[in-house]
């Protein structure tokens, strides 16, 4: 429940790879896109760069006498629903030296007693109409902000009511009583513990570096832990008066509701908040500027990944996007990031690279008030001088000699397409997307626009746009001053020094470049048609509004229109077999090499020629070999649906072979996961399958290095094509936006003409199993923190698959969910976060999972294993309870009410009926499912798959 920038997972730039209009060589004008209205564009031309960006029209805004700000905008999208923040303008930031830690416990104590909801009420309410603790209901402190999150039904009076009374509890009426002060301190302690490890040791390296010389490097939102366990109760009394005001407040709510009755709710339940007398000064505090290169080298022997960052901090303060100079700024910088990172792309691609992924961009870095210009890139860990080298160079390139031409035209032609997309789909955007836009205004002050005058605006800003104002930006960006440098990783033998680093600077600087070289691609990306196919039958499914083409060489396609979203339409497609049918000998040899096979592209077209050639299409596919089937997955606009259909086809007709891509791919996955297992948690994870599946004949553990070496891609290459030489049983699946004619000349075009071998395969079913009929404990000893992970499982194989019984298991894992944060968390105060799961599987043969999990102190995990285990021991007795089941009934429905209306559920639930071989009709019988779901069938459940036959398995520090 606490946020906190980690520079460390690193801020990639804006890339809006792939979407927009088409465009037939990198050189071409875009295809015409939806004109700018002439009277947006002579408003932006008469009034200027100094011209106010206008907020969204639909979005009513007020201040309460008491200061407290609102927003409120109507949106239909989803039904019934209603997006409500509550966003307060202090955060870590403000805290004095003895509550370091108290903005983000202030958080946690608002859900622990308040003027309308005694201690635990407050989630046991909301979880008994359907909302979730953790996924819906939830709340973050950052360094300069706390913000509560609560979704709520709309089309309850007295649900939205409540949900309005919690949010005016949030606001000021925590009780904060001592003895719900003393049970909470356990939980942040055990958030605290979680959040240890190497990031975190290396983090005390690397902020005062980052965040030099400010508070923001000893200000961290989850605080101290000696300051949390020994606090005195009126320190958190006082940052609550200091600090939760209405002043300081802004109330959102945005949702399927009128505006009038939403204002009159927050008039209603805000305005008698009184006004703070004497208000304590809000400070705003910045980074200072500083002359001297800042670096910091942090190694950790548990860190599992090495990154790079170069900083260079503006000397002047961030001022909000008000104006549009404003906007066409950011406009600026994002055409930049987008160039820049399409060349450290490219890099990736080849032999050797000098990262794994880089990526530079100009904007905020987690500092309200500052921004920065930053390289990154992660690498291996002895390749970070390389790295740094590489990004300073190509920084320089820019630098020298600019960007050309055509990287200018793609980069404008995704901006373009992007912003086609948005506003097409500007119907259609979901409450829970947009509400976030006046939190941000709120607390930031960037004006938030309509839709149609974002993209108006810009498609009037875009072409008077010139190259050289983007290739002069380099010389702002880069500075000697203000530039920090940062080293994290693993620790390697020879550590990097920072007279290394600053001799790289130096040589860099002076060094001599040459021209990046930009290369035209052919404007065609099938250029030999195959012959076309046709539809030998069609049969319609009205009760779900679904129709099935079955083609001339056997393949079926199944499509669904739906008008959820304008701009898309999702596609999946499997065909049985997989992996399965590879005899045990070629599957140990290609099981690291298949991943690559891919990487080479198609028709002849490497991955920087397929990225130009897909400049301005929105349209991704994705083919993979898995264990018992070979699969698609991909999404398009309309605009872009037949690219789609013919990657697919090139998949199986003209993959690339390509040596050099493939050993980039090696180079990459090795500098990846060299030194994965050093982080304990995934050595605890390689160590309990090893346990689990290494009987197994085709078990091959965590890939190393020398497994990568020797991985076989030629034979991966053939059982590749091999999988993909037969179209004939593949069953495709699109839902979206669909043209039903477009569909089916598509079809016949690039599916139906695809070879067919008129055979229906099925996958082998492997016949190992795990030897799970019986007690087993796996006891892991790794790392420095005193932490700790458990897992508690049972699996095995079925005897039948039931959809009910699935459902009735699944609702296990939900009750036993609800009980461990009841018990483990808010009882014991042991644990922070943890759950349980469940699910039958009906292929490739019926099995049953179920997992207990939680992170915890290594010296309270026997008694918090009893614990959990005696939450299943009592619904095995007594079954659930009538209120618990409530909550789970109120959750499936009011999540399944929100699916109906996306197009990724429809499309997985149409796609797994057929995977599975279930009826897809049954989807429409869910709410009479949940209805029979009886609190009989989950005690059944339990007592059925719940026994003494389970793994425990435990995750100690290495001092244990």
């Amino acid at each position: 429940m606490k946020k906190v920038w980690i520079p460390y997972l690193g801020a990639l730039a804006l890339t809006i790879a792939a979407c927009g209009p088409k465009v037939t060589n990198n050189n071409s004008s875009p295809a015409p896109e939806t004109p700018t209205p002439p009277a947006v564009e002579a408003s932006v031309k008469m009034a200027g760069m100094d011209q106010k960006i206008p907020m969204d029209p639909s979005v009513r805004m007020g201040k309460l006498s008491n200061g407290l700000t609102y927003y409120i905008q109507n949106n239909g999208k989803p039904e019934d629903k209603v997006e409500l923040r509550l966003a307060i303008n202090a955060g870590s930031i403000v805290e004095d030296d003895d509550q370091q830690g108290l903005a983000h416990m202030m958080e946690h104590m608002n859900f622990n007693g308040t003027t309308h909801f005694q201690k635990n009420d407050l989630i046991d309410y909301l979880q008994g109409i359907g909302v979730k603790f953790g996924a819906d209901l939830n709340a973050y402190t950052s360094f300069d902000e706390t913000v509560y999150i609560l979704p709520i039904p709309s089309d309850d009076p007295e649900k939205l009511d409540k949900g309005f009374m919690i949010l005016s509890d949030w606001a000021g009426g925590a009780l904060l009583e001592t003895e719900a002060i003393n049970d909470e301190r356990g939980v942040i302690l055990e958030e605290s513990r979680t959040g240890k490890g190497a990031n975190d040791r290396m983090n005390k390296v690397t902020f005062p570096v980052l965040f030099a010389n400010s508070r923001y490097a000893e200000r961290l939102p989850i605080g101290k832990d000696e300051i949390i366990q020994n606090f005195n109760p009126d320190a958190i009394r006082r940052f609550q008066k200091d600090w939760y005001r209405p002043d300081l407040m802004a109330v959102i709510a945005v949702g399927d509701l009128d505006v009038e009755t939403l204002e009159a709710k927050i008039k209603e339940h805000f305005g008698d908040i009184p006004a703070a007398e004497k208000p304590r000064k809000r400070d705003v505090f910045g980074i200072p500027n500083h002359e001297e290169t800042l670096i910091a080298i942090a190694q950790d022997p548990e860190a599992s990944f090495a990154q790079v960052r170069v900083q260079y901090k503006d000397s002047k303060e961030a001022t909000p996007t008000t104006t549009v100079a404003d906007l066409r700024e950011e406009l600026v910088n994002g055409l930049f990031s987008q160039m820049m990172n399409n060349r450290l792309q490219e890099l990736t691609t080849k032999p050797n690279p000098p990262f794994i992924f880089g990526s530079s961009s100009y904007g905020g870095f987690g500092i309200r008030g500052k921004n920065a210009y930053s390289s990154f890139a992660g690498t291996a860990p002895d390749g970070q001088l390389k790295a740094l080298e590489t990004l300073l160079e190509e920084n320089q390139r820019v630098k020298l000699f600019g960007f050309q031409k055509g990287e200018f035209n793609r980069a404008k032609t995704s901006y373009k397409s992007f912003y086609e997309t948005f506003y097409k789909d500007r119907d259609k955007r979901e409450s829970g997307r947009i509400v976030g836009s006046y939190v941000d205004q709120f607390l930031e002050g960037n004006t938030v626009p309509s839709v149609e005058y974002s993209y108006h605006t810009t498609m009037a800003l875009m072409p008077n746009i010139t190259l050289a104002e983007i290739n002069a930006k380099m010389d702002s960006y880069l500075h000697d001053d203000n530039r920090s440098i940062v080293f994290t990783g693993p620790e390697t033998k020879e550590v990097p020094t920072k007279e290394q680093i600053l001799t790289i600077l130096d040589e860099v600087a002076n060094r001599k470049v040459t021209a990046y070289q930009d290369t035209e691609v052919r404007e065609n990306l099938i250029e030999n048609l195959p012959s076309v196919g046709t539809i030998a039958k069609t049969e319609v499914n009205d009760k779900l509004g679904t129709t099935t083409y079955t083609l001339s060489n056997g393949a079926t396609v199944t499509t669904k229109k739906t008008e959820f979203k304008n701009d898309e339409v999702l596609m999946r497609a499997y065909s049985y077999g997989g992996a399965s049918l590879f005899s045990d000998e070629d599957y140990m040899a290609v099981n690291q090499a298949m991943g690559g096979v891919t990487e080479g592209g198609v028709a002849g077209l490497d991955q920087t020629d397929m990225g130009k050639y897909m400049t301005g299409k929105l349209v991704s596919v994705s083919p993979r070999v898995g264990n018992i089937s070979e699969t698609f997955s991909g999404s398009a606009t309309p605009d872009d649906m037949e690219t789609m259909f013919q990657l697919v086809h090139l998949y199986f007709t003209d993959i690339n072979k390509d040596e050099e891509a493939y050993q980039s791919f090696i180079d990459k996955q090795k500098s990846f996961l060299g030194s994965y297992l050093s982080r304990p948690e995934s050595y605890f994870s390689n160590e309990l399958s090893k346990m689990r599946y290494g009987s197994s004949p085709r078990y091959t553990g965590f890939p190393t290095p020398e497994m990568m070496d020797a991985a076989d891609y030629d034979r991966a290459y053939e059982l590749f094509k091999e999988r993909f030489s037969d179209a004939g049983d593949f069953n495709f699946y699109l839902v979206g936006n669909i043209d039903e004619t477009q569909i089916q000349d598509f079809a016949k075009k690039y599916i139906a003409s695809l070879p067919s071998t008129g055979k229906k395969e099925m996958y082998k079913v492997d016949p190992w199993r795990e030897d799970s009929k019986k007690p087993r404990k796996k006891v892991v000893k790794k790392g420095i923190e005193e932490k700790s992970t458990v897992q508690i499982i049972w699996s095995g194989e079925a005897i039948t698959y039931s959809s009910k019984e699935n459902m009735a298991l699944d609702a296990l894992g939900e009750i036993a969910t609800i009980k461990i944060i009841e018990t483990l968390r808010e009882q014991e105060g042991g644990i922070y976060g943890g759950g349980a799961r469940g699910s039958l599987s009906k292929i490739s043969y019926p099995s049953y999972n179920f997992l207990i999990s939680f992170p915890c102190g290594p010296d309270n995990v026997d008694k918090l294993v009893a614990a959990a285990l005696n939450e299943l021991e009592l619904i095995k007795k007594n079954g659930p309870t009538d209120k618990d089941m409530n909550k789970v009934k109120e959750a499936y429905l009011l999540e399944h009410k929100e699916n109906l209306e996306s197009n990724g559920y429809w499309l997985n639930t149409l796609y797994t009926a057929g995977y599975e071989q279930k009826d897809p009709n049954k989807m429409l019988e869910f709410e009479a499912a949940v209805a029979n779901l009886s609190n009989a069938d989950v005690q059944a459940a339990a007592n059925k798959y719940i026994d003494e036959n389970y793994l425990l398995a435990v995750l100690l520090p290495e001092d244990k």
